[in-house]
């Protein structure tokens, strides 16, 4: 099947920031695949640690659509616990899913992908400010932040553009349980200029568009209201604070 309209593929799109930025695409005029480990009605099932799922779902994507034009990876995960407490599978884990996945989205969506074509990765404020206790978290991001460029400088050849929006707080499904934990909002808007968290709404937009700006290319948008300009928070004080 083939359609004017341009295919865009939402992986992790099943909620949070995914779901907001498969909307926004929607909206933008694309036709949307959502892809996501949640079992959810009108969901394409993948795992993105799972290099043979993510290399069937494009192909079934491309098979079912005719082309793929823009590709954004929004799957993640996170924990939470010292270095010197943390086990390695913990580690390990948060690493595969948000940086090996990423790896892998790039991996088998550029061979699908023509010139215009756009990949968009999800990093994060924590891929250039560190956190106690988010010591897998931190790395990966950083680490999807340096994949993006060179992404970006080995399709650009092929002119297939590869971004990356870095959101600071927005509050998701991902998110939620911290905000919970008595001085962990106050502190994260007390060091975001702009005063406020993010909203899902906006890292979609931002997505469109990275999907449109043909002269954009290894980019790390940060999304954060300025927070990269402050400090971090002290998530971990504010954990030991309420549970000890």
């Amino acid at each position: 099947m083939t359609t004017s309209a341009r295919i865009a593929l939402v992986v992790g799109g099943a909620s949070g920031i995914g779901t907001a930025t498969a909307r926004a695409l929607e909206a933008d005029g694309c036709t949307v695949v959502v892809a996501d480990r949640t079992a959810v009605d009108g969901v394409v099932p993948v795992d993105v640690t799972d290099e043979a799922s993510v290399q069937t779902l494009f192909a079934r994507v491309v098979d079912e659509h005719g082309r793929l034009d823009v590709v954004v990876n929004s799957a993640g995960v996170s924990t939470f616990g010292l270095m010197a407490d943390l086990a390695v599978e913990e580690f390990r884990t948060v690493v595969d899913v948000n940086l090996t996945g990423s790896f892998l989205v790039v991996k088998h969506a550029a061979p699908h992908l023509g010139a215009g074509g756009s990949i968009i990765l999800l990093s994060s404020l924590n891929g250039r400010q560190a956190g106690a206790a988010l010591a897998p978290y931190c790395a990966a991001k950083a680490g999807v932040n340096m994949l993006t460029q060179v992404a970006a400088l080995e399709l650009g050849a092929r002119g297939i553009r590869v971004n990356a929006i870095a959101p600071g707080l927005v509050v998701t499904p991902l998110t939620a349980p911290a905000m919970d934990i008595p001085g962990v909002e106050d502190d994260y808007l007390a060091n975001t200029p702009l005063g406020r968290s993010g909203r899902p709404e906006e890292i979609g937009d931002a997505a469109v568009f990275l999907s449109r700006a043909e002269w954009m290319t290894g980019e790390v948008l940060d999304l954060n209201g300025g927070a990269h300009l402050m400090r971090y928070p002290d998530l971990h004080g504010h954990v030991m604070a309420a549970f000890g």
